[in-house]
C-alpha cells in the first residue's frame, strides 16, 4: 500500500541476545526495520531495553511518555505505579510514535520502528508513523481464488510469472473446516496494466480448462 516491500518477517523469542543480534543484523541491511510486541509493563517485555542495548544508548524516562501515561491512568481511574512507569523507558535520543488508543507510546530510533504488539494498536502505531518513511511506488495487486489443487495450475503460474518480469505470482493453497480447498493466486506489479493483462490471461486459462475461480 505505502510501497514498502518487506523483505523479511522473523519470530524471535524475548530473550535480549537474541534481539539484539536481530535488531542489528536487520537494520543494518533494510532501509526500515518494524518491530512489534515487547513493550508493555511486565517483567518479560524487554524490547525497549534491548533496542538501546543494540544502539549502545542508556534507556531512560522519557518525560514526555512518563507525562501522556500518568494523565492516561489518572481519566481512567487507575493507579499509575511502578510497573506502569516502565512503559515510559525510551531509549535516549528516540523519538516518540503516538499510541491513541492505550496511550503508551512505541517509539523510533534510527530506521527501527517499535511498535506494540496488539495490532489494532500497532496499526495505529504505523498510522502515526507515516510521515517518516520514504514510500516507494505503489504496488498493485488482485487476488484470483481458485477451486483447485496447486498442482493443476502450478505450470501456468510459472508460464505467466516468467512471461514478464514486472509481474511477481504467488500462489497460496488453503483449506477450511468445511472441506472447502483451492489456491489463492496473489498476482503484484507496479504497473497496473501489465496487472490487468496478466489477470485477463489467467482467467482465460481457468476458463478454457474448466477450473472455478472468483
Amino acid at each position: 500500500m505505502m510501497g514498502i516491500t518487506t523483505s523479511e518477517i522473523r519470530v524471535i523469542p524475548d530473550e535480549k541476545n537474541i534481539i539484539i543480534k536481530s535488531v542489528n543484523e536487520l537494520r543494518n541491511r533494510n532501509n526500515y526495520l518494524f518491530t512489534t510486541g515487547g513493550i508493555g509493563p511486565t517483567h518479560d517485555d524487554i524490547t525497549a531495553d534491548s533496542i538501546a542495548e543494540a544502539f549502545g544508548v542508556d534507556l531512560e524516562v522519557n518525560s514526555e511518555a512518563y507525562d501522556i501515561l500518568k494523565k492516561y491512568y489518572k481519566a481512567i481511574g487507575s493507579e499509575f505505579n511502578e510497573v506502569r512507569q516502565r512503559m515510559a523507558r525510551i531509549p535516549k535520543g528516540a523519538t516518540l510514535i503516538k499510541n491513541p488508543i492505550s496511550a503508551a507510546p512505541g517509539f523510533k530510533i534510527d530506521n527501527v520502528f517499535v511498535f506494540a504488539g496488539i495490532p489494532k494498536i500497532m496499526k495505529s502505531m504505523l498510522d502515526n508513523s507515516l510521515d517518516f518513511l520514504n514510500k516507494g511506488n505503489l504496488i498493485h495487486t488482485i487476488t484470483v481464488k481458485v477451486d483447485a489443487v496447486e498442482g493443476d495450475i502450478a505450470p501456468v503460474l510459472k508460464s505467466l510469472n516468467d512471461e514478464n518480469e514486472n509481474i511477481k505470482i504467488g500462489s497460496y493453497p488453503f483449506f477450511n473446516s468445511d472441506k472447502d480447498f483451492g489456491v489463492n493466486v496473489v498476482i503484484r506489479s507496479l504497473d497496473k496494466e501489465f496487472l490487468t493483462l496478466t489477470e485477463e490471461k489467467f482467467k482465460n486459462y481457468l476458463s478454457k480448462n474448466s477450473f472455478n475461480y472468483n
